[in-house]
């Protein structure tokens, strides 16, 4: 029986192969291997993840206080949770998904919108009339002249630090006198001045030791009240973030910032919260931050050696923040920040 010839490697023939591939292509994933999902139709976990960071950081004030302080907690580092970024786009590549590379970028997005201001040129400047510094020294400060000679080298008309102890006032009393003759202390708190002090007092935020002081600038433009303050300490611990005591300080501060009679006011000092935490909302509604408003990108201050948070602040009412920094690391576990304010 004569066999019939069948056409090899033909469209149509019966043993036709699969059509030719670039290996180029295939590499990136911009072609469908055999046994796997096309570029849309892989991925998803990573897709679904990239949706939940997003999720987190749009609706961060939605999430519950309780237990263990959770949202304050997830506020105060914020802008971290943008590191799942790069994470997420890795996975999304190594799956060759289209699909996960689209998703990722929602996270990034939102992180955008979110924190993109704060490195944006242009904020701030024009003339100022009052540079003010802010430092929590450390109680602990191995080299508390050194952190002094620092301070005076900002060339700031106002200072204000905290955590003073005993032993290390009279270092900063010496090193400071010559270049600022008016100071008042209170406490754990004190002031330095280029130009004279009236109306100095504690304020009660209700510790049972001063940790706050207000005291009004009597500037060559006009009366500033100045408060500095050092709020209670937060803790994260096997109950959670502690931070009910330093809720409390921070209501009863914004409380009476919020009915100071001058309208220039700037608050200095240690609140051991950030801009984002919903608890600091208390004070914040009335004030506006230097760094937010005339700085460049975060201001983290806290810890000095590798600074993941912004909790010392310098905010103002009544003033325009011209320039707002951070100076470099001294003996303390703080940086100091440092604002140019016009009156």
């Amino acid at each position: 029986m004569a066999q019939t010839a069948t056409s090899q490697g033909q469209p149509g023939g019966s043993d036709a192969g699969p059509p030719t591939r670039s290996p180029w292509l295939a590499r990136i994933g911009l072609t469908r291997r055999p046994g796997q999902g096309g570029r849309w139709r892989r991925g998803w976990l990573v897709a679904g993840a990239a949706v939940v960071v997003a999720a987190v950081m749009s609706f961060h004030a939605k999430v519950p206080n309780s237990p263990g302080n959770l949202g304050s907690l997830l506020e105060t580092f914020l802008p971290w949770v943008g590191l799942a970024v790069p994470a997420l786009l890795a996975g999304a590549l190594v799956r060759r998904s289209a699909t996960a590379c689209l998703a990722v970028v929602l996270p990034v997005v939102v992180w955008t919108q979110l924190f993109g201001a704060l490195f944006l040129p242009g904020k701030g400047g024009g003339p100022h009339n009052l540079r003010v510094l802010t430092n929590n020294v450390n109680a602990g400060n191995p080299d508390p002249a050194g952190t002094a000679r620092q301070v005076r080298s900002s060339g700031a008309d106002v200072v204000a630090l905290e955590e003073l102890t005993s032993k290390a006032l009279p270092v900063y009393q010496r090193l400071l006198r010559d270049q600022y003759p008016y100071r008042v202390e209170r406490g754990t708190v004190a002031l330095w001045s280029r130009y004279p002090l009236a109306a100095a007092k504690s304020v009660d935020v209700g510790l049972t030791w001063t940790r706050a002081l207000r005291a009004q600038v009597e500037t060559p433009h006009g009366e500033v009240a100045i408060y500095v303050a050092h709020l209670a300490s937060v803790r994260v611990d096997s109950t959670g973030f502690t931070a009910d005591q330093r809720n409390e300080t921070i209501k009863q501060l914004g409380d009476q910032i919020g009915g100071d009679p001058l309208s220039a006011v700037v608050l200095m000092g240690d609140l051991n919260a950030t801009a984002n935490d919903r608890s600091l909302a208390p004070i914040t509604a009335g004030l506006r931050s230097a760094q937010g408003a005339a700085g460049s990108g975060f201001g983290f201050t806290w810890p000095a050696g590798f600074p993941m948070a912004r909790i010392d602040h310098i905010l103002v009412r009544g003033l325009k923040p011209a320039k707002s920094w951070v100076m470099p690391r001294s003996g303390s576990d703080h940086r100091a920040t440092v604002a140019d304010l016009r009156i």
